[in-house]
């Protein structure tokens, strides 16, 4: 496996062409399951497991997990930002230095589990009652200067999950 493939075990994100409604409920539900799939596969896993990486110079299991939550706390956020406001301008933030810091290096992944079970819950809830005008509304990211529809945000969160799960099963393999 040649590092493209371990850096992206399912490829790279394809943004959309267009809108297809029929997609979306497809995609909720890996936002919906994607807590218990993690839980499965780390719930045996030892420490030394979790702090290996899944490929050189790539993060840990431990960080993969943490960073998942942290991820996806932004991107709820962003969410109900853009059905609250007119265009919100979004705040990114460093995702490679987060996963450098204390709490996403060295503590237990109970309590990033614990988040993702909570936040994709509602995150689950929220996403069921949008609208397909709702998936229309934008925020603006200010690191690309582009404008992302939340149809585009869930799309990219549908890659995530599946991403972040393929780094865990690299690390299973070995």
């Amino acid at each position: 496996m040649d590092l493209e493939q371990k850096k992206y075990p399912i490829g790279r994100f394809q943004k959309p062409a267009e809108f297809d409604e029929g997609k979306i409920k497809d995609w909720i539900t890996v936002i919906k399951e994607f807590p218990n799939k993690v839980k499965e596969l780390t719930q045996n896993m030892s420490d030394e497991q979790l702090d290996t990486p899944y490929r050189e110079n790539g993060w840990t299991v431990r960080q993969v997990v943490h960073h998942c939550a942290d991820s996806h706390i932004n991107s709820f956020t962003r969410f109900k930002l853009a059905l609250t406001e007119d265009k919100p301008v979004i705040k990114p933030y460093m995702e490679n230095l987060w996963a450098e810091l204390g709490d996403t290096k060295h503590l237990p992944i109970d309590s990033s589990l614990s988040i993702l079970e909570g936040l994709h819950h509602r995150w689950t809830v929220l996403l069921e009652s949008m609208t397909s005008e709702d998936y229309h509304r934008i925020f603006v990211h200010p690191e690309h200067n582009n404008e992302i529809s939340l149809y585009t945000a869930l799309a990219t969160y549908d890659w995530h999950c599946n991403h972040h799960l393929g780094h865990i099963q690299l690390t299973l393999q070995k």
